[in-house]
């Protein structure tokens, strides 16, 4: 079977931002680091340009390009959390190392790169059978930058 993973491209930054990435996340460790054999339009011989990683038993690559990379929203990298306490551990690692909180659970981390952590419960309280319990946990995830797991069940409650 083809091996799919996931490509981020940084800067020059890879394997820094995968380190960070692997020490937040179960099941994640850095797989291989590939460096430059010559020189690059971004960098020297021995230079880190690729970082395999496994991310929450998924594969990821991390690419120095040697220029910025603008991520856009189109694409994130979606946690799902067991527990609020799971919420805050992550949201908090990547927003205090200069990330930016958006809304709805979005952020982005310091490279720029888009992340949602949602708490588990959250699909769970959209798909209620009850419309009326969904569309109370949809107005008040709405009001949220980062989830908050007790108040959405609240305002699911009604």
């Amino acid at each position: 079977m083809s091996d799919v993973r996931t490509c981020l491209w940084f800067e020059r930054e890879a394997e820094a931002a995968a380190r960070f990435y692997t020490g937040l996340l179960p099941d994640s460790r850095i797989d291989a680091v590939q460096r430059a054999p010559g020189p690059w339009p971004g960098g020297a011989v021995g230079d880190v340009i690729l970082v395999a990683f496994t991310l929450g038993g998924r594969g990821f690559q991390g690419l120095n390009g040697g220029v910025p990379a603008d991520y856009g929203t189109a694409a994130s990298i979606s946690v799902t959390c067991a527990d609020q306490a799971e919420v805050d551990r992550i949201w908090d690692a990547l927003v205090g190392a200069g990330g930016t909180p958006i809304a709805c659970g979005w952020l982005r981390d310091r490279w720029g790169v888009p992340w949602q952590v949602v708490p588990a419960l959250l699909p769970r309280l959209l798909a209620d059978p009850d419309p009326a319990v969904a569309a109370r946990a949809f107005a008040a995830m709405q009001e949220m930058v980062k989830l908050d797991a007790g108040a959405l069940e609240r305002a699911a409650a009604g």
